[in-house]
């Protein structure tokens, strides 16, 4: 099986020289790392190539890496069901540069760039609609990046007074506490390497307690 998938991400490869920048079987798949502004283009070789034909674009997704200079990598998961495999192309894409939307190739990408924009905040020129679609319309910032604060930065309660639905600054009814990630069982247990254990202690206690 990984024999095959290597054959065909070198036939990927070479039938689209200067898109790939890499190719790898890992866990079973075949993952093709791809230039941004190539991603429409080698998508429609996957989808038309009479050896890939990856007619479905199963899902769009993407992953936050804060520290880095291309803080995203936007994932297209394709399925063919003409030869049963799957192909997972992905791209690195800096905070606040678009990609080029892959909806005039894929229908199917309208609802999925949709939902990378809404959660992930990475923006896709030429997309017909590109708005929120899980999120409210009022809704401030990108929920998956792992900057953003688990609190979020409003809440949501129905006000008697106004009976109605209403949007407030969120307000913690205690500090956040401050974790230092050590075991809640430290300083409990003594360990022979732990200064203040005298492993002669407990000898030396049973001997005058029996005298």
């Amino acid at each position: 099986m990984d024999q095959a998938l290597r054959e065909l991400g070198d036939y990927i490869d070479a039938g689209n020289a200067g898109a790939v920048l890499g190719i790898e079987v890992a866990y079973g798949e075949l993952m093709v790392t791809a230039e941004a502004s190539a991603v429409p283009k080698l998508l429609t070789f996957l989808r038309d190539d009479q050896n890939c034909q990856f007619k479905q674009l199963v899902d769009v997704t993407a992953v936050d890496y804060p520290d880095r200079e291309a803080r995203f990598t936007v994932v297209y998961n394709l399925l063919s069901l003409r030869h049963n495999q799957r192909v997972r192309v992905k791209t690195a894409v800096a905070d606040g540069v678009p990609l080029a939307s892959v909806v005039g190739v894929f229908s199917s990408a309208n609802w999925l760039e949709r939902e990378v924009w809404d959660l992930f905040g990475v923006a896709f020129s030429g997309h017909p609609d590109l708005r929120r679609i899980l999120t409210d319309y009022g809704f401030e910032g990108h929920p998956l990046r792992k900057d953003f604060p688990l609190t979020g930065h409003v809440e949501v309660r129905y006000d008697e007074d106004q009976k109605r639905v209403v949007y407030e600054p969120v307000k913690l009814t205690q500090e956040f506490r401050n974790f230092d990630f050590m075991s809640p069982w430290e300083g409990m247990l003594q360990t022979p390497d732990d200064d203040q254990a005298d492993p002669d202690a407990g000898a030396d206690g049973a001997g005058e307690g029996g005298s």
